[in-house]
């Protein structure tokens, strides 16, 4: 057999799969101008479909159900902004952990303002009748991996240079409840500093979310330059929180 002929079916093989690939970003495109309209509550496959002018039957060739869609959806988004945090983190010095804090905190914020529908898909109210699968657990990780990282690197640093910063003092219940994540972190970062860190974590994505959720209005001042220094100082104070504020660092050298 030629080479001519052996090659036909690997070509007509890559031009289905861009064109399936080009007609699912179609979809997925379609679905996010729902997002911003109907919620993720509203998605309709019938609904894309129409947009697109294309009947029910096609669109299901390519996202099995309104559930399939949702999940890519959410991948999509989880990856997006954990592609946001690793770059600004990847862009900081690797000894100026409280820039890489900053850094962090500052891309999900930008990322949030920037993509409102995809934030509110993944960290606003639940869809009803919908189970998020195990395949959006590693996208969603992937902020609180780089967060964790910087943690691991602050306990190394202060185990070279203070081990008395090392104490533990979180109670015997939360030592328990801090076992999903002691396996994601070395054994060096003590659950105090894990402690402080998820505190820390927690308090980013509800500060981003009462922002993005007008939360704040006649709380914090409306103008984007208010908005930004209350968020910076958020973010300071939580580096101070878990005990990698600049002068903290300092003190450990």
């Amino acid at each position: 057999m030629s080479a001519t002929k052996q090659s036909r079916p690997s070509v007509l093989q890559a031009a289905r799969e861009r064109t399936r690939a080009e007609i699912t970003r179609q979809i997925l495109d379609a679905a996010r101008r729902h997002l911003a309209t109907d919620g993720a509550s509203g998605l309709r496959l019938r609904a894309i479909a129409r947009e697109l002018g294309v009947s029910s039957s096609a669109v299901y060739r390519y996202v099995a159900s309104r559930d399939e869609l949702l999940t890519r959806l959410m991948v999509d988004a989880y990856d997006e902004l954990g592609v946001a945090a690793e770059a600004a983190e990847t862009a900081v010095a690797r000894d100026d952990l409280p820039g890489r804090w900053a850094a962090v905190c500052h891309a999900v914020r930008a990322w949030a303002l920037a993509h409102p529908n995809e934030y509110a898909l993944v960290y606003g109210t639940p869809v009803p009748g919908y189970t998020a699968p195990s395949a959006t657990i590693a996208p969603a990780a992937r902020v609180s991996t780089v967060l964790l990282g910087i943690l691991a690197d602050a306990a190394a640093a202060a185990e070279r240079t203070a081990p008395a910063r090392m104490d533990d003092d979180v109670a015997p219940d939360a030592h328990r409840a801090l076992a999903p994540v002691r396996s994601l972190v070395p054994p060096r970062v003590p659950n105090a500093l894990l402690q402080r860190g998820l505190m820390a974590w927690a308090a980013l994505f509800g500060t981003v979310s009462f922002e993005l959720f007008g939360q704040l209005h006649h709380v914090v001042g409306d103008e984007p330059s208010d908005r930004d220094a209350f968020f910076a100082e958020c973010v300071r104070r939580w580096a101070n929180q878990v005990g990698i504020a600049a002068e903290q660092i300092q003190a450990l050298a």
